[in-house]
């Protein structure tokens, strides 16, 4: 692995022109109305784990057209009135596994609402929540990057971003919440829904996406020939004729655009010899938010970013925002 992206004083000022469609804002204004004229029935089953610390929730929400999202709620034990809470997004091919694995936050004092991500969790944690959605699907290439990549009515990112947004309305329904303090993060698959939920609810405080995928779609596919992006790379390969529709497609749902929206105060991470989520295409979207901003450069690590060095940071950083 070595340095392969622009110098890191060129990616400090990268700003690519974005490719954003002209009915942007209106088709996720659609999408987010349709989502919510199906209830929220958002439930929390108390499941005990044998933790002295903590308790943690077993959680059912209805996301995309109405489908069940399930997900975890973590909250300290000893508590007093509402907690902030960070709303997490897991990366691709994982699933939300057991409530036991998710505790970091609610040991430093905060709720923690985890997201399952719909079809995915076989991967290499286990999910339990279906892609029930069927209409629409073209011939895809195996995994998700390509399900439904001709018409973004149909792309399977469109259900995945409705989930998250009602994801944090779950979270924030919750009595132990305050719901005027909510943070979002998550890594790679998950950094990409961390921009896109802050660009979709401009009233989270705080996003602190790692590594991010989902970011500048056609300059990956151009520089890395890794997986995931290569999903789509290989889709065009054989679909000659519809890689123009593919990227119209792919601009719905950049996290560049969704970047250019939102206002939370961020905290990014990237590695700089990432051929995963090239460092290009994270400061592509960094360069892009709107909000207050700090970004974590890791020189000489790749997808992994700052691992713990990087929890350690986003854990100050949250202490600043939420007290």
């Amino acid at each position: 692995m070595a340095f392969f992206d622009l110098p890191l004083d060129q990616l400090k000022t990268y700003l690519p022109a974005r490719e954003e469609p002209a009915d942007f804002d209106s088709f996720w204004q659609a999408t987010l109305e349709e989502a919510r004229t199906f209830p929220l029935n958002a439930t929390f089953e108390k499941v005990d784990y044998g933790l002295v610390a903590q308790e943690t929730f077993d959680v059912t929400f209805n996301g995309f057209g109405g489908q069940p999202v399930k997900g975890w709620l973590i909250l300290p034990k000893q508590r007093n009135g509402k907690l902030p809470c960070v709303v997490e997004f897991i990366g691709y091919g994982g699933g939300r596994q057991f409530g036991f694995d998710w505790l970091l936050w609610a040991s430093a004092g905060y709720a923690h609402f985890v997201m399952d991500t719909r079809g995915q969790g076989s991967t290499w944690s286990a999910g339990d929540t279906p892609d029930l959605y069927a209409d629409g699907g073209n011939a895809h290439y195996p995994g998700s990057m390509t399900k439904g990549i001709l018409d973004p009515k149909h792309y399977y990112y469109r259900r995945v971003f409705t989930d998250a947004v009602r994801a944090i309305e779950a979270a924030r329904s919750h009595e132990a919440v305050d719901a005027t303090q909510v943070a979002v993060t998550g890594g790679s698959q998950g950094g990409g829904i961390t921009i896109a939920a802050a660009g979709l609810v401009p009233d989270v405080v705080a996003a602190m996406p790692d590594v991010p995928f989902l970011c500048h779609y056609r300059r990956a596919t151009e520089l890395v020939d890794t997986y995931p992006y290569k999903e789509i790379a290989e889709y065009c390969h054989v679909h000659r004729d519809k890689v123009d529709t593919v990227f119209n497609t792919l601009s719905y749902f950049d996290g560049v655009n969704f970047s250019a929206r939102a206002k939370a105060n961020t905290l990014f991470s990237v590695g700089l010899m990432d051929q995963v989520c090239p460092p290009s295409t994270v400061y592509a979207a960094y360069n892009h938010w709107t909000g207050k901003k700090d970004i974590k450069v890791y020189p000489y690590n790749g997808h992994e970013g700052g691992g713990s060095f990087q929890t350690l940071e986003k854990v100050k950083f949250l202490k600043n925002i939420f007290g």
